[in-house]
């Protein structure tokens, strides 16, 4: 996995569980008191797992890889070139006339500034498209867990927070599961 798909997936991953914490922590408020804890229906979904099972996420993440590959290696590209030009001007600079030098010096710093603003730019534009990319694999999870939660009469959906959940609750696999069969049929259309 590269280095860009591994930022993606951190900030995406956090991103998503707040989504979810907060989500859970209101349902947790809706649950009446009065309701006997033998009666409590409980499921709980493993979000870490459901990210990284899910084929919707890697076509994500792949997108954003192509997308966003070329003007990375670009950036690299520029990088390397003016690494050449500090040498040359370490490896020469001695020799060269002082108008010659000042102006490579110049063109260092001039390249240096351009590359940073870049960089700045490719950031930016990475973050709003995986937010954007992002966002509708969140939406469509929480609306995986809540059509499986409503047709499996579950009471309470937990997230992450949970310090243990015995596997008999965990639909973590039906979601994974679920994801999987759609991305199946809409990749075949």
């Amino acid at each position: 996995m590269s280095p860009m798909n591994k930022r993606i997936d951190r900030q995406s991953n956090l991103s998503f569980l707040k989504l979810l914490a907060t989500c859970l922590l209101g349902a947790l408020w809706l649950i009446s008191a009065n309701v006997a804890a033998a009666d409590l229906k409980v499921g709980f979904v493993n979000a870490a797992k459901v990210l990284e099972q899910a084929p919707q996420a890697d076509a994500a993440r792949a997108a954003l890889e192509k997308e966003f590959s070329p003007r990375d290696k670009s950036l690299l590209k520029s990088q390397k070139d003016i690494r050449k030009l500090e040498d040359r001007l370490a490896r020469d600079g001695a020799i060269m006339s002082e108008s010659e030098r000042r102006k490579l010096e110049r063109n260092i710093v001039s390249r240096k500034r351009d590359i940073k603003r870049e960089q700045e730019e490719f950031r930016e534009d990475l973050n709003i498209r995986r937010n954007e990319s992002f966002e509708k694999l969140r939406r469509r999870v929480y609306e995986v867990i809540v059509d499986i939660a409503k047709k499996e009469k579950y009471d309470l959906v937990v997230s992450d927070g949970v310090v243990y959940a015995d596997d008999r609750i965990d639909i973590t696999d039906k979601v994974v599961g679920r994801l999987k069969q759609e991305f199946k049929q809409s990749t075949k259309k």
